[in-house]
């Protein structure tokens, strides 16, 4: 601890400053915009105007909607015009062979919701199959955890059933890959956009199960698309449906009949509310509380079409033809039982919806929200947050505003309209916005032109900076702000984390850093400094941020401190770490380090973890 200690006292050193949190943000402000030589001809992207040179402006496209530049792509993309590129990636159809291969062995991320019910069933459907199969007694867990645990992997084992853990192990190690290997970068950004504009979590065991196929057939699929089709089609997916326990939602039963039970729980107001508050209008997007009981007695009746071996009901006893007829709608994973319906009036913001409507007035009303001028508003200023600044200016939101209002709500015109403007290539936009620790991470891995053999170890370094993907509990998802992710102990997680991948010390991580500078070894860390520092950090003033991180490279116990914190990463891991379904020795883990270039590795670890590089 004292080591990381030191090495966070000599960042802040290298900062210039006296008060932690303070002092880290006046690092992380951005440096002047220098204005490049450049043609004169009219741009669509009026970079030129804000003093860019078209290889800064591609550094700035790059950072905001990729993982992060990969060695020579800020070239690239220069050379092909910054609008081509962005034209190609909103079309988001780039052949992905390679990506392709990395994931041919995750046969999970293939399955259909039901398929992952019948083959990972999650522990407490287990149990009461085990149960109900009279391997177990209910009451048997109590006496002999172990034993117990032992007879119910037995028992999933002669039934060919597997872990829900291994489906979730499958579905971040996708994630990871796709980040950092995907051509279609822009859609990978924007599918971690909207899944944590409309959050679910891992955390809730009821939706846990459906959340992989949430990402792979609602959001990414729509992520470019039209919001309201995407508004739509979450509010229709098991994975929100359990979240947010619309499920459950139904109309009260007649006055003076008793209720169904579970069955007939009454009205759940939990949805309602947050596609108001989250997904659409916004905390002060003009409803009332009377409104939110009204949507809720709008959507009643939307629910999970039964899926395992209960629950059937209604669905056994006709044809889908014959529900059909009777008001039931049946699409794809989604049922609405038109039984639980309230099938009264309602008024929600002042628009009528008619008794009788049905499966309908749902439509209807998520429809009306998301064309809302109030949604407008706040789906473009969560866009101007992402990519803009922490404080997008007013009159940029407007703008982006009357884009949705005018295209109905496509996304791909919002982003071109965004970029259009000035106020995305300003001084006051360029790295400004903070790194996440997923962007931190996956963006070393691009800069570094590593491959990945073990995802999940990123993911573990993900969690240990504060962001632990698909487990947020609250429906708001992450906050989007720089001071939400730097704290005194992101800090220091981040450098160690720099430290810890430059030097080898994740496993299943590899690299050639030698090889990025054209198979030159530099003769000095300061010559390596200024040389890794312009590969790593890109069309940046680095004199500053060299005169910054100087003092740290002259310290004399520095190499002991980087490997007491390296060594201290990879002992947080367990002594034999399951790493994608095989034991690995600590040894095996940390040999890589030791067959690098130590001078390279302190060097690409101090810049990795310094201030200028956590900016985006």
């Amino acid at each position: 601890m004292k080591a990381g200690l030191k090495i966070l006292g000599l960042l802040l050193v290298m900062i210039g400053g006296d008060v932690l949190f303070s002092s880290f943000m006046a690092g992380m402000r951005p440096p002047p915009v220098y204005t490049g030589a450049g043609s004169s001809s009219a741009h669509k992207f009026p970079y030129r105007q804000a003093g860019l040179t078209d290889k800064q402006a591609a550094a700035h496209l790059l950072s905001r909607f990729t993982y992060g530049a990969k060695p020579g792509q800020i070239e690239e993309v220069a050379r092909m015009g910054l609008e081509n590129w962005f034209a190609q990636q909103l079309q988001a159809n780039l052949s992905d062979p390679s990506l392709d291969s990395m994931l041919a062995p995750y046969d999970a991320l293939k399955y259909s919701n039901q398929q992952i019910v019948d083959v990972f069933p999650n522990r407490g459907r287990v149990i009461r199959m085990a149960v109900k199969d009279s391997v177990v007694n209910k009451d048997s867990v109590r006496e002999d955890r172990v034993a117990f645990r032992d007879v119910i992997k037995a028992y999933m084992d002669k039934k060919g059933y597997r872990p829900e853990q291994e489906l979730y192990r499958q579905f971040v190690n996708q994630k990871i890959l796709r980040a950092a290997y995907s051509e279609n970068q822009l859609q990978e950004v924007m599918t971690d956009f909207w899944f944590n504009h409309f959050n679910v979590s891992i955390t809730k065991n009821d939706c846990a199960q459906f959340i992989p196929d949430y990402e792979r057939d609602v959001i990414r699929p729509n992520a470019l698309g039209k919001f309201g089709e995407l508004l739509l089609k979450t509010a229709q997916s098991p994975a929100m449906l359990y979240y947010l326990d619309n499920f459950s939602s139904s109309a009260p039963p007649p006055e003076g009949k008793m209720g169904g039970g579970k069955n007939r729980a009454g009205i759940n107001e939990n949805y309602a509310r947050e596609v108001m508050e989250l997904h659409t209008l916004g905390v002060d997007g003009g409803y009332t509380q009377q409104d939110v009981t009204q949507a809720a007695r709008v959507l009643t009746g939307w629910g999970v079409y039964p899926m395992g071996e209960a629950g059937k009901g209604i669905v056994e006893k006709f044809s889908e033809e014959q529900l059909a007829q009777k008001g039931f709608v049946h699409n794809g994973d989604f049922f609405f039982n038109i039984n639980r319906h309230d099938k009264g009036d309602k008024v929600v913001l002042g628009h009528a919806f008619p008794a009788g409507g049905g499966y309908q007035e749902g439509v209807d009303l998520l429809d009306m929200l998301a064309h809302h001028p109030s949604t407008a508003k706040f789906i473009c200023r969560k866009l101007a947050v992402r990519f803009v600044s922490d404080n997008p200016p007013p009159a940029l939101i407007d703008k982006m505003a009357k884009t949705f209002a005018a295209k109905n709500g496509d996304i791909r015109e919002v982003l071109i309209t965004m970029v259009s403007s000035p106020d995305f290539w300003s001084a006051s936009a360029v790295r400004e916005k903070t790194k996440t620790p997923t962007e931190l991470c996956i963006g070393a891995i691009r800069s570094l032109d590593a491959t990945v053999d073990q995802p999940y170890q990123l993911y573990n370094w993900i969690t240990r900076m504060g962001e632990k993907k698909y487990y947020y509990q609250a429906p708001t998802g992450f906050p989007d702000k720089g001071a939400y992710w730097i704290n005194t102990g992101s800090l220091l997680n981040r450098m160690n984390f720099g430290l810890a991948i430059a030097g080898g010390r994740i496993p299943g991580v590899h690299f050639n850093l030698v090889a990025l500078n054209d198979g030159h070894e530099p003769e000095s860390a300061q010559a390596a400094l200024a040389t890794y520092g312009r590969i790593i950090l890109p069309e940046r003033d680095l004199d500053g941020t060299i005169k910054r991180l100087t003092p740290m490279l002259n310290d004399p116990g520095l190499a002991k401190k980087i490997d007491d914190a390296s060594n201290r990463a990879v002992r947080s891991e367990d002594a034999l770490a399951m790493n994608d379904g095989r034991l690995r020795t600590r040894t095996e883990m940390t040999a890589a380090a030791d067959m690098g270039q130590p001078m390279l590795a302190q060097v690409v670890g101090i810049i990795i973890g310094s201030p200028e590089y956590q900016r985006r």
